[in-house]
């Protein structure tokens, strides 16, 4: 799947996107650590929602599956 995405960055983008830039690091690098950190963040929120959906489960009291 092929995208052309387009983003006309703020002033505060901009800024953003230069603190958060690495040495030798392109704008869309930068993005797509971004990305990527946000998908990451996701992923430990449903962790932790399902973590604590099961914090009182006790897996020692069922029967073994094999």
């Amino acid at each position: 799947m092929t995208a052309s995405i387009g983003f006309r960055p703020t002033p505060d983008d901009e800024r953003i996107l230069h603190e958060a830039a690495r040495p030798g690091e392109t704008t869309s690098d930068t993005l797509r650590r971004a990305l990527r950190l946000l998908d990451h963040e996701r992923w430990l929120e449903q962790f932790r929602s399902d973590a604590e959906g099961l914090k009182g489960e006790n897996v020692n009291a069922e029967p073994e599956a094999w």
